[in-house]
């Protein structure tokens, strides 16, 4: 019996950092219409930090009482949690660096600040009743036994996966099959690739984490996001259904309507080069 990969949707989060891209409320919220009836997993909406607008859309998304979840964004302070929960967020995505780079010369911190950090915030928004899901950034360039480390303590804090994010797109697939074999076994975790289109592989690094054991998938429509992009919703879909025994559940006529807008947002927005 296939299994089934849950798509984690983050066109309005990862996707509004595309240049040129930046949704209003109506559009978020019209987005997110859409992305529940494709049918995927979770729709990431946003970072409430951000404050202001962004903070108004994610209340109007959660109004409508989608039967996709609905989650936010956060980096790993209680400020950022609190602002999730004051919007009514009841899944929360909490983001570390791992890698010794970011972590010195984006963060100018160590491996056990990040370590206290994780569990600071993740204890925080559990005893909040929040369901929490924790970012491993720039995993590709970090240590495997201090991702390992990471994501054993993440587990027994009680987040329920762990996204492990290629954020500078340097994996090939093989490298990322090797990789989230040896992940899913030694951590206990599941496990969603979140992948960027650097090198142009996204889709087949998706694959390859797919095929490997990871249950999730990071998107975007159109593969929307910073520099070259996400891995696309509808490539996604495309692609895992047709090289692997696994489901992904998702409404067909509903994406291709979907695609249609958005695309017709980012034709008004982007720049086409001379």
């Amino acid at each position: 019996m296939a299994r089934t990969i849950h798509i984690i949707d983050t066109t309005l989060r990862d996707g509004e950092q595309a240049a040129g891209i930046v949704f209003n409320k109506k559009e978020k919220r019209d987005i997110a219409v859409y992305l529940d009836q494709v049918g995927v997993y979770e729709i990431e909406a946003g970072t409430p930090a951000m404050g202001g607008d962004e903070c108004e859309a994610l209340a109007e998304i959660l109004a409508l009482k989608l039967q996709t979840r609905v989650s936010t964004w956060n980096r790993a302070n209680l400020k950022d949690i609190k602002a999730s929960l004051d919007c009514g967020a009841h899944h929360v995505h909490i983001s570390l660096p791992v890698s010794d780079i970011q972590i010195k010369y984006k963060l100018n911190k160590d491996r056990e600040w990040v370590l206290r950090q994780l569990e600071e915030t993740v204890v925080y928004a559990r005893e909040a009743g929040a369901d929490v899901s924790v970012g491993a950034e720039d995993a590709s360039r970090g240590d495997f036994r201090f991702l390992v480390q990471y994501a054993c303590l993440a587990r027994e804090l009680g987040a329920e996966r762990l996204r492990y994010a290629d954020t500078v797109g340097i994996l090939d697939p093989f490298m990322t099959y090797n990789i989230f074999q040896k992940l899913i076994k030694e951590s206990g975790m599941e496990i969603e690739i979140h992948a960027h289109n650097d090198f142009g592989m996204v889709v087949a690094n998706t694959l390859a984490g797919a095929q490997a054991g990871a249950y999730f998938a990071s998107t975007t429509v159109l593969g929307l996001g910073e520099r070259a992009g996400n891995c696309p919703l509808e490539a996604a879909v495309k692609v895992l259904d047709r090289f692997l025994p696994i489901s992904v559940n998702v409404n067909q006529y509903a994406l291709q309507s979907l695609i249609e807008y958005v695309n017709s947002i980012t034709d008004k927005r982007c720049c086409t080069p001379a």
